[in-house]
């Protein structure tokens, strides 16, 4: 075997044909993302800044971080440590921080209770560059997986029903309103508002030995790997400088966490938000949250929470999406999909907004019937494909949430009242606080 030393990895996520390791299948961050301007490379036990922060257990991870639990040996707290992708330095984290700062300075008293705090931040230098560092207080999970955490769902019986009970779902669902109320009422949009990014607040954590929080070691071969995931190698069988040699299985802190009665919500990850006279050229988060405007123009502003709310009301509820607009290989299918999707759930689109959609041609006749739900249009020689269509109501019902029959028409005119295709008929978070069904809360 060659023990020449490998070659630096190219800046940029390679093809496949140059990947560089054996596949990981665990639930972790892409091994191939380890590289020039990509993640750093951490392992259980490092230090921070100087030594101050011990890095004891890994939380999760995104599209251009990950987080981890550690020490605070200077303040003897915990603290959630975000480390930055290197070429996300002057983008995302740089926004992040901006915002954040603006927040906590304009209204450190709300935004505390609403908003995960900032603790610090500095920059740390690594093999794959220069990373920005945001010390946050440490949080439970996040909303899309604490219901997976719930006791009644720790045993799976089939035919089971993961979702939050009505009474848990409406407090989170109100919490985080008021959270973007917040944000919305000091000039600034979310612009990636959802479940991922609201978290429970955890029960005292600091009181809590550490031997209960660090993510154990296996020790294999004389190898420490993390927990779960096998070691990292390289399909040259090299010693790999960019790359940590394990990855941890994210271990977000579950047992620890309030989610009874007096259980608390906070809107976390700010690098998608913005000022509202500041929109971002390109928005962020999931595809099927976007709003008709977003998909069809690309128009972009706080209305578009709005919109994302009035999904996640429906989606805590019934336990399902209400649009999943799921990835294809062409975006315009994805986005015709989406289209579709709005028509058969919500009602036609109006005139201003169908008349940019230039395939629709591909669906529907000229006087708007719809003939054909094939992406992509009819094939050379077949014949239309026609779908059932369903519309929210009866998706709601279909879905049979845990809810009298007064309360789920309430909640259904409320997700009415909220989905409006015109952005500037939909109410604002403060109106919506006011609705009969959050003042029940």
């Amino acid at each position: 075997m060659d023990s020449s030393p490998p070659p630096t990895p190219p800046s940029r996520s390679p093809e496949h044909d140059e990947w560089r390791f054996k596949t990981i299948t665990t639930p972790c961050e892409w091994i191939e993302n380890y590289h020039p301007g990509g993640f750093h490379p951490v392992h259980l036990g490092e230090t921070f800044n100087h030594g101050q922060y011990r890095v004891i257990r890994k939380l999760g991870d995104g599209s251009f971080s990950t987080v981890w639990l550690a020490r605070d040996t200077k303040n003897e707290t915990y603290v959630a440590l975000k480390i930055t992708m290197s070429d996300a330095l002057g983008t995302e984290s740089e926004k992040e921080r901006r915002i954040l700062r603006h927040v906590f300075r304009v209204a450190p008293v709300q935004a505390a209770r609403y908003i995960t705090r900032l603790l610090d931040e500095f920059e740390h230098v690594g093999p794959n560059g220069l990373h920005t560092c945001l010390v946050f207080e440490p949080m439970g999970p996040t909303v899309n997986s604490m219901v997976e955490e719930l006791p009644q769902f720790k045993s799976r019986k089939f035919g089971m029903k993961v979702r939050y009970p009505p009474r848990m779902a409406r407090v989170i669902l109100k919490q985080s309103l008021e959270g973007l109320a917040f944000l919305h009422g000091i000039g600034i949009a979310h612009g990636d508002f959802h479940p991922g990014n609201m978290l429970f607040a955890l029960d005292d954590i600091d009181s809590q030995p550490e031997d209960l929080l660090v993510q154990k070691q296996v020790v294999k071969d004389g190898t420490i790997i993390g927990s779960i995931s096998p070691p990292v190698e390289r399909l040259d069988g090299k010693i790999d400088r960019w790359a940590p040699r394990y990855l941890c299985v994210g271990k977000p802190l579950a047992d620890f966490t309030n989610y009874t009665d007096n259980l608390t919500i906070k809107l976390s990850d700010l690098g998608g938000a913005y000022f509202f006279k500041e929109p971002p050229l390109k928005p962020i988060g999931p595809a099927g949250l976007r709003a008709p405007e977003l998909v069809l123009l690309g128009a972009l502003n706080e209305t578009v929470d709005i919109w994302s709310f009035g999904c996640l009301v429906f989606q805590l509820v019934t336990g399902r999406p209400l649009f999943t607009a799921p990835w294809y290989p062409s975006e315009h299918d994805q986005d015709d999909d989406h289209l579709n999707d709005f028509s058969s759930v919500l009602g036609p689109l109006p005139d201003e907004l169908y008349k940019h959609w230039n395939r629709s041609s591909l669906y529907f006749t000229p006087d708007r019937r719809l003939y054909n739900c094939q992406l992509g249009g009819v094939p050379e020689g077949g014949e239309p494909l026609m779908l059932d269509q369903f519309s929210m109501e009866e998706l709601f019902d279909q879905a049979e949430p845990d809810v009298p029959e007064e309360e789920a028409k309430a909640i259904k005119s409320l997700i009415r009242r909220i989905l409006q295709y015109d952005p500037e008929k939909r109410p604002s978070a403060a109106e919506i606080l006011q609705d009969p069904w959050f003042l029940e809360a």
